[in-house]
């Protein structure tokens, strides 16, 4: 009976060992295929997480989750404060900022002023300081009534800072939201700034940001003859790089007048990737007031050249397209003259078209040429669909874009002629990625 019973327990033991061993086995295949658990793929937003968090003041943004430690959201370099601080005291400081350059509801201006530093000038882009112009509008400078500053505008006549503008200057700051789209044109006074700044011998801090189209790479690469204020780098319409990976990329390639060099220092974000989803809490200009419309820009920004609509005027901008000679639709709208559209195309005309969020599943990875394509094919042959020729190919940054819907390709014929030039763009971005 001993013996029966040691039998009894040694089977008991492997039947619970048995079992134990089916249980892990169990739990480790419902956590590796729970959507918590695997690993994103290369399309697949991507959830920043972090550990061995510092002691910096930083760490307030994050959420404890257990043993684990998530971030709301990534740590601008406007956030980094920290970093920079000591180079700002006694300097005479000049910003370049727009209605963007806030962080938890305070501006940069307001910052540093509010932390005892010598701002002594703002330089604003396109759309102005408070981001209410419409695009192309003239911009004059002015005072800020807030704080009694000088605002010089560097869009119009003044696209570059003068040499007297920076003579009361010792270093300038460079804060603005992008979109990472090429003709999107806070790149261009960022090339302006770098260059007044590299032939003033005046130090630039860029204080990063990241780019909510910064998860792909797209579209043709500007040759050279078509360099212009919407089109300065060779670069393709989308680039997947944050504003400070761009000046890095604008210095290391020597793209300076006379290939200067800037005396940069990008403050970089923290806790962010190029895959990670960044929603901005600030709409970057009057028509793109959206992450649909962010998100569609790329795509519909060249219908600005064609007698196309593409909703400003209307509370949906870049989020549909239209004509008053498309076929009638259940979907229409009409545009009419606003703060940020005064004189929108088609204004008080009912314009049928589409309403591109009914569509609009999920992020975009490449830029759609089934817009273009479409409504060349619903305006036919009798009226005129590209209506600013050279306008058109400034956007595009080559005449080739153009001509091959003219000639009628497809979409997939397009899109194979970039390739070679997306390739070597690639390799050129590289050297100058601060972020996985």
């Amino acid at each position: 009976m001993k013996n029966s019973k040691g039998k009894f327990l040694s089977l008991g033991g492997l039947r619970y060992a048995k079992l134990l061993w089916l249980k892990s086995i169990l739990l480790f295949l419902l956590y590796s295929c729970h959507p918590t658990f695997s690993r994103p793929e290369n399309n697949i937003e991507e959830t920043v997480v972090i550990e061995n968090v510092s002691n910096e003041e930083e760490d307030e943004e994050l959420i404890r989750e257990g043993s684990n430690v998530q971030l709301r959201h990534p740590l601008l370099g406007i956030e980094r404060l920290k970093i920079f601080r000591d180079s700002l005291i006694d300097k005479r400081i000049a910003v370049v900022a727009n209605q963007t350059s806030v962080v938890k509801g305070v501006h940069l201006v307001d910052t540093l002023m509010n932390s005892g530093y010598n701002v002594v000038k703002v330089f604003s882009p396109e759309h102005g300081f408070r981001g209410k112009a419409d695009a192309g509008e003239h911009i004059e400078s002015t005072i800020d009534e807030k704080t009694g500053l000088p605002i010089v505008s560097l869009y119009g006549d003044n696209r570059k800072p003068k040499p007297e503008q920076l003579a009361d200057v010792d270093l300038v700051i460079y804060d603005i939201q992008d979109v990472g789209v090429r003709f999107y044109t806070y790149i261009s006074t960022l090339h302006y700034v770098m260059e007044a700044c590299a032939e003033n011998s005046k130090r630039l801090i860029v204080l990063d940001r990241p780019n909510p189209n910064g998860h792909y790479i797209d579209g043709p690469v500007r040759d050279s003859s078509h360099r212009s204020f919407v089109g300065m780098h060779p670069v393709p319409i989308v680039y997947g790089m944050t504003i400070g990976e761009y000046a890095m990329m604008i210095n290391g390639e020597h793209w300076l007048r006379d290939s200067l060099h800037c005396n940069l220092w990008v403050i970089p974000c923290r806790f962010y990737s190029h895959k990670t989803h960044y929603i901005l809490p600030i709409a970057p200009s009057p028509n793109l007031k959206s992450e649909l419309a962010i998100t569609m820009y790329p795509s519909l920004c060249l219908f600005e050249a064609t007698s196309v609509s593409v909703g400003r005027g209307t509370e949906w901008p870049f989020e549909v397209y239209g004509h008053p000679r498309f076929p009638e639709s259940d979907f229409c709208f009409v545009p009419v003259s606003k703060p940020g559209a005064k004189n929108p195309m088609h204004e008080n005309q009912v314009c049928y078209g589409f309403n591109l969020e009914r569509s609009y599943v999920r992020r975009k990875y490449e830029i759609n040429l089934s817009y273009l394509i479409n409504a060349k094919q619903l305006l036919g042959d009798t009226l005129p669909f590209i209506i600013q020729k050279g306008f058109f190919d400034r956007l595009a940054g080559t005449s080739a874009l153009r001509e091959q819907l003219e000639k009628g390709y497809s979409a997939k014929e397009i899109r194979s002629t970039w390739q070679n030039d997306l390739e070597n763009f690639k390799r050129i971005r590289s050297k100058y990625l601060l972020y996985p």
